[in-house]
């Protein structure tokens, strides 16, 4: 039984923290709701460009200081922008607990953004950038993103433009954190061996001198979805695909559901059945992905995959075949029995990752208000009947509203050249 504890500090910062007495390793972070969904055309790749900034100086640490503080003791400090969420996290032995909450504190809430320091990471952010898009399936599912939430912020892309980048000031990372931060929808989360008294008196020790402070600006909903297509000519030799389109949103009823759908068609199990039809029966692809991702107010499902070129037809007419064999019949007892019990197994190992635990706990806090438990999850899998499974493939899975994707390689300018981007 997990032994999860939740309090609310008096400026709203939440902190979660789970008691593990069998790890001598810590793993905390602060996860914030803001992302790059809470950009607009002008400052879009802020959110991201902060969080690198975030580690070139405060006002009481250089930017050494920060990279050193938790390295020198054989710990590790990291940060991740997504759609919704910055996060800033650390593992360390237990006994440096207080250090690397004093860090993350002071770089998520105190960073000063020199302006020596933002031209410096300006560069490395390009570089990422220019790196980002040599890697075709790195940007594969944010171009697809781009397409399916088209002419809204969830569409942009998560690094910017090098524009923009090349465009941003301190003044412009104040104004950010000014417009995008509320302290109520900031969490702190914990899984260690550590007590909770230890948490709750460090928690307030580094956190509730945080000024209350609500966002000024409010995040953009996505309301309207619709399907559309694209074709892009790129400098690869293989052909990139993904097809899909809007899906459930964080709470809704069929989340769970969809999640099993997308598992039994393209999960991480060598016996998704895209992989067995595309690559185990054909040998058509390499690794072929279904995904379901939830977000806020939306979500999004997909498969992705890549092929030699003249194959790519003959995969999309086996994917649309799978997903229609979810459409027409419901799944026996064996098959569901069967998808149920795999997805409980993936669930329970994930578990046992304490990192992807802490990260879990602090978002779930923020977009569902409490951690879920294995069994709740669990249960809601075992309700799951095959004739719901049926009617949600017959609207997700609806060949009408999907939306699509293809990287072409670029013929005129050869495999491997430099040819210009479409």
């Amino acid at each position: 039984m997990r032994n999860i504890k939740v309090f609310k500090l008096s400026n709203g910062i939440k902190v979660v923290h789970q008691h593990l007495a069998t790890t001598k390793i810590v793993h905390c972070g602060i996860i914030v709701d803001v992302g790059s969904r809470d950009e607009n055309t002008e400052n879009q790749g802020i959110a991201h460009f902060w969080e690198h900034m975030a580690f070139k100086g405060t006002r009481r640490r250089r930017s050494f200081n920060i990279i050193n503080s938790l390295d020198s003791v054989g710990g590790e400090l990291n940060a991740y922008t997504d759609k919704e969420k910055v996060v800033f996290y650390a593992s360390v032995r237990d006994e440096y607990f207080e250090k690397a909450v004093d860090i993350l504190s002071d770089i998520t809430f105190h960073s000063v953004f020199p302006e020596n320091q933002i031209e410096k990471e300006r560069g490395v952010i390009l570089e990422e950038m220019a790196m980002y898009h040599d890697s075709p399936d790195e940007s594969l599912q944010d171009e697809f993103e781009a397409i399916v939430y088209k002419d809204h912020p969830m569409g942009m892309n998560i690094l910017g433009k090098p524009e923009t980048v090349k465009s941003f000031r301190k003044r412009d990372f104040l104004s950010f954190f000014k417009n995008t931060l509320s302290t109520d929808k900031i969490v702190f989360s914990c899984v260690g061996n550590i007590s909770v008294d230890q948490v709750e008196r460090l928690a307030r020790k580094y956190f509730e001198g945080i000024v209350t402070r609500k966002a000024l600006v409010r995040r953009k909903g996505f309301r309207k979805y619709k399907a559309n297509e694209q074709i892009l000519k790129r400098t690869i030799k293989q052909a990139k695909c993904a097809i899909g389109r809007d899906a459930y949103p964080m709470r809704h009823e069929n989340r769970i559901p969809l999640f099993i759908l997308a598992n039994m068609l393209g999960g991480p199990g060598m016996n998704s059945r895209l992989n067995l039809a595309l690559r185990e029966k054909y040998g058509f692809v390499y690794s072929i992905d279904a995904h379901y991702i939830p977000y806020t107010d939306t979500g999004m499902f997909a498969v992705f995959f890549g092929t030699e070129p003249k194959q790519l037809d003959r995969c999309i007419s086996l994917v649309k075949k799978e997903l229609n064999r979810f459409c027409e019949k419901p799944l026996t007892r064996r098959q569901l029995d069967s998808a149920k019990e795999q997805i409980k197994g993936q669930l329970a190992m994930a578990e046992e990752n304490n990192l992807s635990l802490m990260l879990m706990m602090g978002r779930s806090v923020l977009d569902l208000g409490r951690v879920p438990t294995l069994e709740e999850i669990y249960y809601q899998i075992d309700e799951t009947d095959s004739l719901k499974l049926r009617d949600i493939a017959q609207e997700i899975f609806d060949e009408k509203t999907f939306s699509y994707l293809i990287m072409e390689p670029d013929k005129m300018n050869g495999h491997g050249s430099n040819g210009k981007e479409v």
